[in-house]
């Protein structure tokens, strides 16, 4: 039931710590996978190792057990290598940090991605000599448009996401076009404690997305209900307002990576670390964040007599609000809050008893942890470890497995569920869950 350890070559725990933690992702192992098929229909085989998806994908499938290894310890300085090919220098002699490293992944993979496929040229000489090759098909080639590239080359990774950023003005209520940003990792800053009261990863999520007031905006509605009343040939001057700024999730990743800020600084200007706990849970639920299309007004009474059955915990007449305890039943008050309620809840099977929440009948966002980087020490030296899943047993590749394990470098041990949720979180790993309905209308869209 145990995984390999990797060698730490100098001080090479961030990356082996990012890397148990992929490898307990199946979902992206799976992307891998069908974004590398294609290199393997290339003639040139020794030019796979300049490529990062290929080698990240040989070690991360020997970590979660899917390649024979006769090594019980790995050795992972290939990605090293591969990285200087795509010009990043990253020395393992040196204190990095774990999700700095994730963000090299990630946007290495989608420069890899974005490359076109090479198209034989039309001239080539080789082609030319070919008998079969007639002159009036090479013409006809020339005048046609490119092969389409495949599917493969444009899909997104399964960490990609994508923030809306919501802009209203306080004035007129008048609201700017919803702005899209993407993002593969959520980096949440931990906001202030209250005293007696746990922080909570609900906490840290509320805080992320909480409006703020943006002063001194121009606001262009404003500017035209002033331009109305004003004479003709009066020159108006943009009408600056104060705007009502939040943050939602406008697309939620397959592979949720949560990156919890502990760098905080002095007033003397000295980088510091925090090191309270935040409490997170094996499930989350993300519903409550993310954003909703606000509805128009004449279809507002159609679209109420479906909201019994369509609206997601934290939302009111299909758009998202901030959840209130008052708003809660008082039996499910603990269970929004991801990760300060009881994991008593939760079956040790690793499925979601959905009776528990009342209001909350089918979650359409929810996770399940998969893995957890832990950081020890402080911001000028310490180490990094993981928590991750045991990777399911050949008789059922598709379950979840509920044994833990604790690896550090080399040294791989169990763990118990408790531990894992004990620990000060620097990374946390979801992957989100559907249900056979969700599985089935995403099979329905793809064949469409």
């Amino acid at each position: 039931g145990l995984v390999p350890g990797l060698l730490n070559l100098g001080n090479t725990c961030f990356m082996n710590s990012l890397l148990q933690g992929l490898s307990s992702c199946p979902s992206f192992i799976k992307w891998l996978e069908e974004f590398t098929a294609q290199y393997k229909t290339e003639q040139n085989q020794s030019t796979e190792h300049q490529y990062l998806s290929v080698t990240l994908l040989h070690l991360l499938r020997a970590l979660s057990c899917q390649e024979a290894t006769d090594d019980d310890v790995l050795d992972a300085s290939c990605l090293l290598e591969v990285l200087r090919l795509y010009r990043w220098q990253i020395s393992s002699f040196e204190e990095q940090d774990a999700h700095e490293l994730f963000h090299v992944l990630t946007s290495s993979l989608e420069d890899e991605r974005d490359r076109q496929p090479r198209v034989t040229h039309l001239f080539d000489v080789h082609s030319l000599e070919q008998p079969e090759i007639i002159q009036k098909q090479i013409s006809c080639r020339t005048r046609g448009s490119l092969p389409p590239v495949s599917n493969h080359w444009k899909s997104q990774h399964p960490f990609h996401g994508r923030l809306t950023s919501n802009m209203v003005c306080k004035h007129c209520e008048h609201q700017s076009p919803v702005r899209y940003d993407t993002f593969d990792s959520l980096s949440l800053s931990i906001p202030a404690a209250t005293w007696g009261r746990p922080m909570t990863l609900d906490h840290c999520l509320h805080h992320f997305i909480s409006s703020e007031s943006v002063k001194d905006v121009v606001c262009d509605n404003c500017t035209k209900i002033q331009a109305r009343g004003t004479l003709n040939g009066q020159s108006i001057e943009n009408q600056r307002t104060t705007f009502v700024k939040q943050l939602k999730l406008g697309k939620l990743p397959q592979c949720l990576c949560i990156h919890l800020q502990r760098l905080s600084w002095s007033n003397q200007g000295t980088p510091l670390k925090r090191h309270e706990h935040v409490q997170f849970n094996e499930f989350l639920i993300m519903d409550i964040y993310k954003y909703r299309i606000p509805l128009q007004k004449s279809s507002q009474n159609e679209q109420n007599q479906k909201n019994t059955e369509e609206t997601t915990p934290g939302t009111k007449d299909g758009i998202a609000v901030k959840p209130s305890d008052a708003e809660q039943p008082s039996g499910t008050k603990q269970l929004f809050l991801n990760g300060a309620c009881s994991s008593s809840f939760f079956m040790s099977s690793g499925t979601f008893p959905l009776a528990a929440f009342p209001e909350c009948s089918s979650p359409v966002y929810l996770y399940r942890l998969m893995a957890v980087v832990v950081h020890h020490g402080d911001m000028h030296s310490g180490h990094f470890v993981t928590y991750r899943r045991s990777p399911p047993s050949p008789k059922s590749p598709l379950s979840v497995s509920s044994q833990w394990l604790w690896i550090s470098d080399d040294t791989v041990r169990k763990a118990s569920l408790q531990e894992v949720l004990s620990s000060s979180a620097y990374l946390l790993f979801y992957e989100r869950v559907r249900s056979k309905a969700q599985h089935q209308s995403v099979e329905l869209r793809a064949e469409e």
